[in-house]
Formats: structure tokens, C-alpha cells, sequence
């Protein structure tokens, strides 16, 4: 007599094709666990898949460095003197307010540029 063997189903969850390794712990308080819950919910996520999400996918603006406080100073005493040049304009004329406009505008473009790059 001949015993037959079948293959038999593994027993238990199957294996992640990715499995994640890696525990990164937050604490949160009471009031921001709440809201991070409630947020979680409104995406249809829970919790732990929601802040994996935003983590990966969220946009961080970085802080001016700098250089970049130093041209929004700049631009902040520019604005100053336009004030003037609408003084300019109400004493002197047109003539000589367009004058100092011109060349208010061209060092405010002489920053932006310098932002840019």
C-alpha cells in the first residue's frame, strides 16, 4: 500500500511583500493625538498610515537663510522709499517721481533676481 502526500496550505498570515522593519516612536498629547485622529479618519487611513503618508508626501518650506533675510531687509526699506517717490510725485512732478520710480524698480529687480538664483 502506497501512501499519497498532499501538499497542505501553510496555517497563518501570509508574509508582506514589504515588510517594515524600522519603529519610529512620537509622542503626542492629548489635544494633538485628537486632531491627528480625527484627520486620520476624515482620509479614510488609520492612524500609523496616515502620519507614514504625510511624513513621505508633505511639503516643508525651509527657514531664509542668510542671504535671503538679507534681500527681504532690502526690499523692506525699498518699500519705504516708495513712500517717497509718492511724495516725489506730489511735490516735484511727474518728470522727476518717474525718475526716482525707475530707479527703485530696478534695484527691486536686481534682488529679485539675486532671490532667484
Amino acid at each position: 500500500m502506497e501512501t499519497v502526500r498532499t501538499k497542505r496550505k501553510k496555517a497563518g498570515r501570509p508574509v508582506k511583500e514589504i515588510k517594515k522593519e524600522v519603529r519610529a516612536c512620537v509622542r503626542f498629547s492629548n489635544y494633538e493625538y485628537y486632531i491627528l485622529k480625527e484627520k486620520a479618519s476624515q482620509a479614510g487611513l488609520n492612524i500609523s498610515e496616515y502620519l507614514r503618508q504625510t511624513a513621505i508626501k508633505a511639503k516643508i518650506t525651509s527657514r531664509l537663510t542668510t542671504e535671503e533675510l538679507h534681500f527681504v531687509r532690502q526690499l523692506a526699506g525699498i518699500s519705504n522709499n516708495l513712500n517717497q517717490v509718492a511724495k516725489v510725485f506730489n511735490q516735484q512732478g511727474l518728470f522727476e517721481g518717474m525718475k526716482s520710480f525707475e530707479n527703485y524698480r530696478n534695484m527691486i529687480d536686481g534682488i529679485l533676481q539675486k532671490l532667484k538664483s
